[in-house]
């Protein structure tokens, strides 16, 4: 299998840090949601599910049964752009809220339940209580993206949202700057070309 580079995370939003997971990082778009092994990977690097239940539901999954969850993220995906662009740069309607009804759904099938458990710190243990999921089958794995586009929804300011400035990126972010003034997705990849590209402008046109 082709190597791939990390999963992107730029956004300072989960919610739109899913959206990213097809990109084109340098010369080729990389979904890195491709397959049931992709999306694992990606849910790891997220951070979105433990690392001993990603790898149970691996083990116990059918033959092909994690590829087609993938393909559902990937719809799940591609739905949540649609409704981003949409409402994107200005305050979330209240009538918005009957587009969110897939959403909804996938919010319904959620299984989380509390625990008290211990937790160590420098100076002790001490007991607190944890909101922890069960993950009876490779499905489970979309309510903790489903959680986070949720989260997205009511606690981002949509008039935030903003898509890069660079050339052919796709990436999108929430703009968390006390001025409002983010245009590029990182400066250190899309705001540095921007640079280069406008000193070379200079150039030609000082010749």
């Amino acid at each position: 299998m082709q190597h791939r580079p990390p999963a992107i995370f730029v956004a300072d939003s989960l919610g739109l840090d899913f959206l990213n997971s097809i990109a084109i990082p340098v010369d080729a778009p990389v979904d890195w949601l491709d397959s049931g092994d992709g999306f694992l990977k990606w849910l790891a690097q997220a951070k979105l599910a433990p690392a001993d239940a990603l790898e149970e539901l691996r083990a116990r999954a059918m033959p092909g049964e994690l590829d087609k969850v993938a393909d559902q993220a990937r719809a799940l995906r591609e739905w949540f752009r649609g409704f981003v662009r949409k409402y994107m740069g200005r305050p979330l309607p209240p009538r918005a809220l009957q587009e969110l009804a897939p959403l909804n759904r996938l919010l319904q099938r959620d299984e989380t339940f509390s625990q008290i458990l211990r937790h160590r710190e420098r100076d002790g243990e001490r007991f607190e209580l944890r909101v922890e999921r069960r993950w009876r089958s490779p499905e489970s794995l979309l309510l903790p993206i489903g959680e986070a586009l949720a989260k997205f929804v009511c606690e981002e300011d949509f008039s935030r949202v903003k898509a890069c400035e660079g050339h052919d990126c796709t990436l999108v972010f929430a703009d968390h700057t006390r001025s409002q003034a983010r245009r590029w997705c990182s400066m250190a990849i899309c705001g540095n070309r921007a640079k280069q590209a406008a000193h070379r402008n200079r150039l030609r046109n000082r010749r």
